[in-house]
């Protein structure tokens, strides 16, 4: 960019619609709006995690709804953002408030910061891939229907005021959609400041009746209760839902005193694991190389 815009909206908003990739350079600093990508191929760069942030405060508590409350959203096709603090302040008394929405197919994110508490990410839909954020929450806080792969990443649980944290809700509402959250080569810990004494915390909870979350090769620290999983309502979708571990470490990844959910399965093999890999589950290798982010195409 020129440095002719003083806010991230202005330019995101006057990037034309077109084929090519359209990079917009955020330069550090904290830029308090609401942002809304609304063409193709939009690439936000920023100077890194904590230096350039986004940041917005809408809220359902605060009257907005969880879909309207993302401090950034994006829907068009080929968005990639590097270096970026998606921020959303409403705090956990507001309820769901989503720091960033994504509905953009063929969508990348790299070295992103995503801060929030309940409802933080937003996986809304298509297929999505994350290497090397952070991404810190209470309830659901990485939630939605896209096929989403986040490898190589941080995620932090903050200590939420009704004491239960769930790291997921996948939200698949039928056994055809290709769509799941697939935890890959990540880590799962308290945020400093968390206090694990006080707060449970499961892996995920089914927002929808064929909830699919696959968590592997993934460190998982002593805060991850030894059920690993939390109903959403009885016995709601536990049949039907599809939760697996592959391979996972740390003190809360043993599978012995796991939910007996019809659903929930710990996978013992590479050829059980392997569908949920990038290179299988979204086709990465096709697209995710374009981006020039890093990423491990199988296990």
């Amino acid at each position: 960019m020129s440095g002719k815009y003083t806010t991230v909206k202005a330019a995101v908003d006057a990037a034309p619609s077109s084929s090519g990739r359209y990079v917009i350079y955020v330069k550090g600093g904290v830029y308090n709006e609401q942002v809304e990508v609304k063409a193709n191929n939009i690439m936000l760069v920023g100077d890194g995690i904590g230096k350039t942030i986004i940041t917005g405060s809408k809220s359902v508590g605060g009257g907005t709804t969880t879909f309207r409350s993302a401090t950034v959203a994006a829907v068009p096709d080929g968005f990639i953002a590097q270096d970026i603090t998606f921020r959303n302040t409403a705090g956990a008394a507001n309820h769901q408030a989503v720091a960033f929405r994504s509905g953009s197919d063929l969508s990348v994110f790299y070295r992103c910061s995503f801060e929030g508490f309940q409802d933080t990410l937003y996986v809304h839909s298509e297929r999505q891939f994350y290497r090397e954020c952070d991404i810190y929450g209470t309830v659901d806080f990485i939630f939605g229907n896209a096929a989403a792969v986040l490898q190589n990443c941080n995620i932090y649980a903050r200590t939420p005021p009704q004491r239960t944290i769930t790291v997921t809700a996948q939200g698949r509402t039928d056994p055809n959609q290709n769509t799941g959250i697939i935890i890959h080569n990540s880590k799962v810990t308290g945020a400093s400041g968390f206090n694990p004494s006080s707060v449970k915390s499961y892996l995920g909870r089914p927002w929808q009746k064929y909830s699919r979350t696959v968590f592997m090769k993934t460190y998982l620290d002593s805060l991850i209760n030894p059920a690993g999983w939390m109903e959403w309502d009885g016995n709601f979708a536990l049949d039907t839902l599809y939760y697996a571990e592959y391979a996972n470490t740390g003190p809360g990844s043993n599978t012995a005193n796991r939910v007996t959910w019809k659903g929930y399965h710990v996978l013992t093999s590479a050829s059980e694991a392997s569908p949920f890999t990038v290179g299988n589950f979204i086709a990465g290798s096709n697209w995710i190389p374009s981006s020039g982010v890093p990423f491990t195409s199988g296990l």
